[in-house]
């Protein structure tokens, strides 16, 4: 029985921090520059173009944070660049919340 609550208990502390906190209202508010290119429920407008709706939230957070600290590189990247960098960090956890929750 130990050794389950110890299990548990290392678990919990591994897994805590892939929880996700954003608030999807707020991502919601936020999204209105990501529409044009992404579509209006998150469902890519123009080819080429990745659809951001159902996509997995973490996944999100740190395709975000890697444009945002110039690590992706590629033909949009310039363009998502600029638009990560206007973005705080409760912003981008937002935004991928809102997106992670549309089916």
């Amino acid at each position: 029985m130990r050794v389950f609550t110890l299990s548990l208990a290392i678990m919990s502390t591994v897994f805590a921090g892939y929880a996700m906190a954003g608030d999807i209202a707020a991502g919601q508010k936020k999204a209105a520059g990501c529409l044009g290119c992404h579509g209006a429920n998150g469902v890519a407008v123009i080819p080429g173009y990745p659809s951001l709706k159902g996509q997995n939230e973490q996944y999100l957070v740190s395709s975000m944070q890697a444009y945002k600290k110039k690590q992706r590189k590629g033909g949009l990247a310039n363009m998502m660049q600029a638009q990560m960098s206007i973005l705080s960090n409760d912003d981008i956890e937002n935004l991928a919340a809102y997106f992670a929750s549309l089916k």
